[in-house]
């Protein structure tokens, strides 16, 4: 006991040693200080809140936390010991930042991230791209939707020219140690399981399904409803509603499972699945080409009436158009 009491004047005296005024050399706000201008919410007194920074009702801005000068949190906002929010960057309502993450970076550009976003334990989001070609000054930009749940050590960066940006739609769920690269599209209600990694200017769209430890190279899409298996290298893209794994990604079949899951009625999976035979699986393999093939689902009337069908055949012609990547290889095999 005697041992525990020694210590307690040490912790109180390095508490006052780090307050923010010692910290600091710029204006900061202490809680009490702050509280002037918004009593709802709370600043702890070792965080540093420069004076410029918007804040909201109701926030919550934890010890040793930063919050710069172009930042701006929404109400609602809870920041937790160690988080961080830095250059031009935008919380919206509701979110959490666990310890240890940051958002945004001092650079020309902006990061924007929506209501009610989840941002895990030393996660990055919303710094400077790793392209070379990148040119310092350039305004580069990150934009994330809503109800985003993003777990710990991820890593999302900004775009890496002021043409384009970074995006993130809603509800989707970025396991541990993901990364997405700058210029990256990523739709809505899409899982991203632990260690995906998505390299520049890669499209995810709906729905999507990636198991742990995948690589995506530059410029690939993800096809809305699609399933990437655990270990795979997709070098190409992964067409609508269906399932890819390989060390080298090939087509094993329909996304069956998460096309039920999803709510897809037993006459748009049967019909999915004859349209699938005819284009990976014909009864020739060298009778007629794959143009032929797309071409004689369209010609189907009876397939060509239901839209999950259109939507497969126009994913798959856009894979191949401008300049595209086309589609993962199809392996031969009986079922799909």
């Amino acid at each position: 006991m005697n041992s525990l009491l020694k210590f307690r004047a040490p912790c109180r005296a390095a508490l006052t040693l780090l307050s923010p005024q010692q910290c600091s050399s710029t204006a900061t706000f202490s809680s009490s200080s702050y509280a002037s201008s918004n009593s709802n919410s709370s600043i702890h007194p070792s965080a540093i809140v420069h004076p410029n920074a918007v804040v909201g009702r109701d926030v919550s801005i934890g010890p040793f936390c930063t919050v710069g000068s172009g930042a701006k949190l929404g109400n609602g906002c809870l920041l937790h010991p160690g988080s961080h929010v830095f250059g031009n960057s935008e919380l919206g309502n509701g979110c959490v930042l666990m310890t240890g993450a940051i958002v945004g970076d001092r650079l020309p550009g902006r990061t924007v991230i929506g209501s009610n976003n989840l941002i895990g334990h030393h996660a990055v989001v919303g710094v400077k791209c790793q392209d070379l070609k990148y040119k310092t000054g350039d305004e580069c930009f990150l934009h994330i939707g809503d109800n985003n749940e993003i777990r710990e050590h991820t890593s999302i960066h900004r775009s890496s020219k002021p043409s384009d940006k970074t995006v993130i739609g809603d509800n989707n769920l970025i396991m541990g140690s993901c990364h997405i690269a700058h210029d990256c599209k990523i739709g809505d209600s899409n899982i991203l399981a632990n260690n995906t990694l998505l390299a520049g200017h890669v499209v995810v769209e709906d729905h999507a399904h990636t198991a742990g430890a995948i690589v995506v190279h530059q410029f690939c899409r993800i096809g809305s409803f699609s399933f990437v298996g655990g270990g795979s290298v997709v070098s190409q893209d992964v067409p609508k509603y269906t399932m890819v794994a390989g060390e080298r990604a090939e087509l094993r079949g329909l996304n069956l499972e998460g096309l039920r899951r999803r709510g897809f009625t037993a006459k748009e999976i049967k019909s999915l699945r004859a349209a699938y035979r005819k284009i990976f699986m014909p009864v020739e393999v060298n009778s007629v080409g794959f143009e032929d093939r797309l071409a004689e689902v369209e010609q189907d009337k009876e397939l060509w009436e239901i839209p999950a069908v259109c939507s497969l055949v126009q994913s798959l012609r856009d894979s191949f158009a401008e300049n595209r990547r086309g589609i993962c290889r199809f392996r031969q095999w009986n079922g799909s």
